[in-house]
């Protein structure tokens, strides 16, 4: 999807810049329009692949950064762990015009509704960070499934440890 966006822009700046180039003015030499002509589709190509190593490297990053963020139990703060992983986030973020959902979670322990209510914490916890550091509110969304959608089932630390998180999508 990021890739038809980045072609579909890279066409419509050569059109705009093919525009704004051309001239009314006739040039005797047809030489000189030639040399011209090849000049500005050397650059075109030269802004197309920039453009699309750009693209690249950018998706290259993003897939490669932490979209779930874990939390001690019965807490809702960020760690420094956490923080310097949704740094990096955000550092894509700023260049993507995307939204995000943020899903928080818990482990089985404790009432069903203190668990909705702690999930909600935890995602507003890292929606707050998100929009501290410049990104906009209107592209973050929070759920809370509480703990109705563990990654672990198991009734062990190791396994509530993973189901106590933020899943960021």
């Amino acid at each position: 999807m990021k890739t038809k966006k980045i072609q579909l822009l890279s066409v419509i700046f050569a059109f705009a810049f093919m525009v704004g180039c051309a001239s009314n003015d006739a040039d005797d030499s047809a030489v000189n329009t030639g040399d011209a002509a090849a000049q500005d589709a050397a650059e075109q190509a030269a802004a197309n692949k920039a453009a699309a190593d750009a693209a690249a490297a950018a998706a290259a990053a993003a897939a490669n950064l932490t979209s779930v963020f874990y939390f001690d139990f019965d807490q809702a703060t960020l760690s420094a762990d956490t923080r310097a992983e949704l740094d990096a986030q955000i550092a894509v973020l700023k260049n993507a015009n995307t939204k995000v959902r943020l899903e928080g979670h818990a482990d089985e322990r404790g009432t069903r509704e203190y668990n909705m209510a702690l999930g909600e914490r935890r995602a507003n916890a890292v929606a707050n960070y998100l929009i501290i550091n410049g990104i906009e509110r209107y592209r973050v969304e929070t759920v809370s499934y509480g703990e109705e959608r563990p990654i672990n089932s198991a009734s062990t630390d190791a396994a509530w440890a993973e189901n106590r998180r933020v899943e960021l999508k």
